[in-house]
């Protein structure tokens, strides 16, 4: 891969997997999750499963990208070319480009309701609104195809427009501006929620250790959550790493990434008003857009307050859409010999498409239609169900190469660390952390419910014994 193809600054590709990571569900489903399950015992589950899976798998999967210098689909087929291994593992890079562009096709839609909201405060629409009101207003939102298409569109074309400009005029700058501003916001929102609201009662409800309020699905969730508050198996730590200058420490990179501290500010920031405003912390996805925008209303200056922090909503979720513009963009480009906005535009206007699905199933064929009658939900419902799917398969395949294939010298080299973290590395990444990931995805099908301890433990066993079997040879001459 030409000079060009690398990231300007080093810092940069912190900076990019970051903005991938810090997104819609960091700013109010971990601080809900936190509280909800225990405080403290949670946040320590988390803690421990982002050591043995989380931070070893985005290590594998930046590994994987910048040892390939290629997007993710052409840089699996290059890796299972020069590794001599079967093009089934080219799956790896088919899943990590499906779950971008399937997940970029809602995103985009209920990142757009962050407009309406940003526009709505600025302008003080919702100055001294009660909660029949505000409800009323975002179910008015929700009922209307042509405002959710409008939004989704302006959203979707900001993303592509930055992402088009290229690697460094467009990726880089942006985020070199987006991310900084962010943090910036997010303490002023703190601040802000510190002041008028209620800092006490939210600290308590985030980091109150109960062991008693963890749950196995408590547990599960803490599990899950450190996957994809990573953005794994999506593409965009591949695509990323593929920039990422080569003296760069992979693993003091992957530490520095896990963005726990900005989930648990926002937390903080978010609940700080809640519970100021004495209102319930426990309304899931209607906390952004209905527990907030009411306790903005009732507090000082919160119209202005209120705009700010939906523009922070915008950033971060823009900063994660451009993540899942990328993988397939790059690929385009790469395999079609597109140039850079002619493949963004490609993807862009393909997954705007898929996205009035998703503005459809809020409304129009909210129920009644052919998702429901075959899969017993809507179309936006079966979408994400297929990133659930594709996004953990994705990290367990990720998880078995690069602990299987890749071999002692090349892991070294990449990673340049001692032999004591080499092998703890190893450890985690082909035993340890495909087993907790199938764990958590063969949890969410229910059928497997009551066969799940061994399930997953035959597959580990049979993936790991496979991929042994497959690279046994090649790694122990490289050793």
């Amino acid at each position: 891969m030409s000079k060009h193809n690398v990231w300007t600054h080093k810092g940069t590709f912190l900076l990019a997997a970051v903005g991938s990571a810090v997104g819609l569900g960091n700013l109010w489903r971990f601080p809900y999750l936190t509280g909800e399950n225990g405080g403290g015992a949670f946040i320590l589950v988390y803690a421990l499963t982002i050591f043995a899976v989380g931070i070893p798998i985005l290590i594998a999967e930046t590994m994987l990208g910048r040892s390939s210098r290629r997007s993710p689909i052409m840089g699996m087929r290059f890796l299972t070319r020069t590794h001599n291994t079967s093009r089934a593992w080219e799956s790896i890079g088919w899943l990590g480009a499906a779950s971008a562009f399937l997940i970029l096709s809602f995103y985009s839609v209920i990142a757009g309701w962050a407009i309406h909201y940003t526009w709505q405060m600025l302008t003080g629409s919702l100055a001294g609104a009660d909660a029949a009101t505000i409800g009323a207003g975002f179910e008015a939102l929700l009922a209307s195809p042509a405002l959710l298409t409008l939004y989704h569109t302006l959203f979707i074309i900001a993303s592509g427009l930055i992402v088009g400009m290229g690697i460094h005029k467009g990726i880089e700058s942006g985020l070199r501006i987006i991310m900084p501003a962010l943090f910036v916001i997010l303490l002023v929102v703190l601040a802000y929620g510190v002041a008028n609201g209620d800092f006490g009662a939210a600290a308590s409800f985030l980091f109150t250790f109960n062991l008693a309020d963890l749950s196995l699905e408590g547990w599960l969730a803490a599990m899950g959550q450190s996957f994809f508050t990573l953005s794994l198996g999506m593409g965009a730590i591949m695509a990323y790493g593929a920039y990422m200058s080569s003296d760069l420490s992979l693993t003091r990179t992957a530490v520095t990434i896990v963005d726990t501290a900005v989930a648990m500010v926002a937390g903080l920031a978010i609940f700080s008003l809640v519970f100021g405003a004495g209102l319930d912390a426990g309304q899931g996805p209607g906390l952004m857009f209905v527990t907030l925008p009411l306790a903005f209303a009732e507090m000082p200056f919160g119209a202005l307050i209120g705009g700010v922090f939906f523009i922070l909503v915008l950033g971060a979720a823009i900063s994660s859409s451009i993540s899942l513009i990328e993988p397939v963009a790059a690929f385009l480009v790469e395999r079609f010999d597109m140039t850079r906005p002619q493949a963004v535009f490609a993807m862009v206007v393909a997954s705007w498409a898929l996205g009035l699905l998703t503005v459809v199933s809020f409304n129009v064929y909210a129920e009644g239609t052919l998702f429901h009658a075959l899969f017993g939900r809507s179309a936006f419902d079966f979408i994400e169900l297929l990133t659930n799917i594709f996004m953990p398969l994705g990290g367990l395949l990720i998880a078995l190469f690069a602990g299987w294939a890749l071999t002692h010298s090349e892991v070294m080299k990449e990673m340049r660390t001692n032999e004591t973290w080499f092998a703890i590395w190893r450890f985690l990444v082909r035993f340890v952390a495909p087993a907790a990931v199938a764990f958590v995805f063969l949890r969410a099908i229910p059928q497997v419910e009551g066969y799940l301890i061994p399930t997953v433990g035959a597959l580990v066993i049979v993936g790991a014994f496979a991929a042994g079997r497959t690279f046994l040879v090649e790694d122990s001459q490289e050793q």
